[in-house]
């Protein structure tokens, strides 16, 4: 893979051709200025010609196979054919048909070279020139005088490494760009801030899987960050939101980050969005499953936030989002609901908004898990057991008859004790009706 001519600092320059940023895209300066100024050259001689996209010139991210056998970049591709052409770029021959196949081969020696690339990167000596390095690249991307359009292609970029491949998430987290994302989401001035940049960084931040990054979310302790969560959460668009609620449940499971999910679960802001998109589980399907981890992430981990959680809407929220047939998330949602109803003003909440006859619907349902089918039974007891009114609700919306399916079924043994325990309270209280009838 060298070039006819051997290149200076070659090596270096290898790792940072990855997300093509060097050829046209990011400036690239240095704290030197002794840079070559053919440097911008150099770097496209540094991809190996195999490896780029006959259209794009850049870096293979996706590459796939037409009919006439010619690779090329999926985006770059679907592009030409979504303009009009019907023609293979390189043969122009007609294509009798538009089909893809992905390249898994080449992928494979892309990843190779990267991981090489990567290697040479961290094995090189800091010492005569300035390499094309991480540091500059995240100075790009962090840099109030790059432009725009740069940053976006470059967490285009990252986003397409991060899922496509193995070796090249393990590259972007091996090398850091975790809090790169984190600080353009969360500390970067907000009045300056793009939606879209911000939008693609969570969703880079998300595949780079944050539950192994943990701490470094605990910069949003910090008032300033914190309040641009807060924003984001408000304004953000609705995927924008899909991703901070995502983003909330993976620090609610960790002691890492247990402070910060204390600081989420007080926010009165937080669990007001949490809750409006919960009752919007008819129209938003997917915020509202995100907020249905979310909410139950807080819910379950902190007990001090539960109070504040119903304060705010929570047992509304969740019931609504239970109401509505076959949940993504029901499991968590029921989780939440049971710990809720652990409290005097959530068992009251939840027979005030109608969570009783809800919770009967999901004590015996297919679709639901048998720890979904614990959970319902769970927060039915809870509501019973304080109120004769969830009681006489829970008889009339069929709760006898779906407690005996759930007890001929193949649920565990603590589904099937707290089955047996509402049947008696249930009955207990149907005769005690019956005697005062008579």
């Amino acid at each position: 893979m060298k070039s006819s001519t051997p290149l200076p600092q070659e090596k270096s320059v290898v790792f940072v051709s990855v997300l093509s940023l060097t050829s046209n895209h990011l400036p690239l300066r240095s704290v030197s200025d002794e840079q070559p100024s053919n440097m911008d050259d150099e770097n496209k001689m540094s991809i190996p010609l195999l490896f780029r996209c006959p259209i794009s010139l850049d870096l293979f991210t996706d590459p796939v196979t037409l009919s006439t056998g010619q690779t090329y970049d999926r985006p770059s591709i679907e592009k030409w054919l979504t303009e009009g052409n019907s023609t293979c770029p390189v043969t122009m021959q007609r294509l009798p048909d538009f089909s893809v196949v992905p390249n898994h081969t080449l992928r494979q020696y892309i990843d190779r070279w990267l991981l090489r690339g990567v290697a040479d990167h961290r094995n090189s000596q800091q010492g005569s020139g300035i390499p094309i390095s991480l540091t500059i690249l995240k100075t790009g991307l962090l840099s109030s005088e790059t432009p725009l359009a740069a940053k976006l292609e470059a967490l285009r970029k990252v986003r397409v490494l991060s899922t496509e491949s193995d070796v090249g998430k393990s590259f972007l987290m091996q090398l850091d760009f975790f809090p790169v994302l984190v600080h353009l989401v969360f500390q970067c001035p907000l009045e300056i801030a793009n939606l879209e940049l911000v939008e693609l960084a969570l969703d880079c931040i998300l595949r780079l899987s944050p539950s192994n990054n943990l701490n470094y979310l605990n910069v949003l302790k910090q008032d300033a960050a914190f309040s641009s969560l807060v924003v984001l959460l408000e304004q953000g668009s609705s995927k924008m939101k899909t991703f901070l609620c995502i983003l909330i449940e993976a620090i609610s499971t960790s002691t890492t980050t247990k402070e910060l999910c204390s600081l989420l679960g007080q926010s009165q802001p937080v669990l007001q969005v949490l809750v409006s998109l919960l009752l919007q589980s008819k129209t938003n399907e997917q915020a509202s499953d995100a907020a249905a981890v979310a909410m139950a992430g807080i819910c379950t981990s902190v007990e001090s936030s539960r109070a504040d959680a119903i304060k705010e809407g929570a047992v509304e929220g969740l019931a609504e989002y239970l109401s509505t047939g076959v949940r993504r998330n029901a499991s968590s949602a029921l989780a939440a609901m049971e710990v809720l109803m652990g409290e005097e003003n959530g068992r009251k909440a939840g027979v005030h908004v109608g969570a009783v006859r809800v919770m009967v619907k999901w004590v015996f349902r297919v679709s639901a898990s048998e720890e979904g089918s614990e959970r319902a039974v769970g927060a039915l007891m809870a509501m019973c057991r304080a109120s004769s009114r969830a009681r006489k609700e829970a008889l009339a919306a069929g709760a006898v008859t779906q407690l005996l399916l759930l007890l001929q079924s193949q649920c565990g043994g603590t589904a099937k004790a707290r089955a047996r325990a509402l049947l008696k309270l249930l009955r207990s209280s149907w005769e005690e009706d019956n005697e005062m009838r008579s």
